[in-house]
């Protein structure tokens, strides 16, 4: 199924959440000033237009990346992230969002290796478009959940492995934990970073459970909640569950999610998580 188009959803909560968290910890990674390979299962069209009729029709960026857009004083983690999008808007108003592909290759330097995969051929389309002259980049129009395990381990050894699905397909929740096992298997200290939205409880408890109990350690869990579980709501709080986490990420998020859950919670009902999955 290839229904799913993140342009109706770009630059929400949600965007934000992940993209902070990425963000976070190709930097930490950028550091060690060591060559890395950055892998995206799901990476989408990577560049969006806000002003597009499909980005209009809810608005969701308002309460995203709007929301952030003119603030002044902002968490560290949280201005290292509005500065970068502001490298895609250098005109001033907010008209144009990077969707992971773009940050990523923003953020990577020319020695390392960036590989994307996307299903949708018309997004495929876009996003080869945004990358033409970067030999950084290799683009293919595949299932990533699937085919990235091939390039496991990577020469470099060193890697970070962005898992994004849209979950439209119910047994989505099940296919990434199965995945992430087979990816661990092969490379053990990659780091995995795992989005999931918060449409049904129910599903997501399933989710930290079967991660718990694959044996998988050292995994981390940060979830960023603008209104209470409500299943006839839709998307009332997503996460980023991250496998193999630099030591400095649990300390930023501990300063940027109380933050974000007050500002971008609905009529002050936001709220966070920040969990410990399972052990080093």
């Amino acid at each position: 199924m290839l229904s799913y188009q993140h342009l109706y959803h770009v630059g929400n909560f949600a965007d934000v959440l992940k993209h902070i968290v990425l963000i976070k910890v190709l930097t930490y990674f950028k550091s060690k000033q060591k060559p890395l390979c950055f892998i995206d299962t799901h990476a989408g069209s990577g560049a969006y237009r806000l002003h597009s009729m499909e980005a209009q029709k809810n608005q969701e960026f308002l309460n995203g990346i709007g929301a952030l857009w003119q603030q002044i004083r902002l968490p560290s983690g949280v201005a290292e992230y509005v500065d970068l999008i502001k490298q895609f808007n250098q005109d001033g108003p907010l008209r144009a969002y990077p969707g992971s592909p773009l940050i990523a290759s923003s953020v990577l330097t020319a020695s390392d290796r960036l590989f994307y995969y996307e299903l949708h051929p018309a997004e495929v389309t876009i996003l080869r478009s945004c990358f033409n002259k970067d030999k950084r980049i290799k683009i293919f129009n595949s299932d990533g959940l699937r085919d990235s395990l091939g390039l496991l381990p990577p020469i470099e050894r060193r890697g970070v492995i962005l898992i994004d699905p849209s979950y439209e397909i119910k047994t989505e929740y099940q296919d990434v934990v199965t995945a992430l096992i087979a990816l661990h298997k092969r490379f053990a200290t990659g780091c995995y970073v795992l989005w999931y939205p918060v449409v049904d409880r129910l599903r997501n408890r399933q989710l930290e459970r079967a991660l718990q109990n694959s044996g998988i350690k050292n995994i981390q869990l940060f979830e960023l909640g603008i209104l209470p579980d409500d299943q006839d709501f839709g998307m009332t709080a997503c996460g980023m569950i991250v496998v193999n986490p630099p030591w400095t990420l649990i300390a930023d998020m501990q300063q940027i999610l109380p933050w974000l859950a007050a500002t971008l919670g609905v009529g002050g009902q936001g709220k966070y998580r920040i969990e410990q999955l399972a052990d080093e």
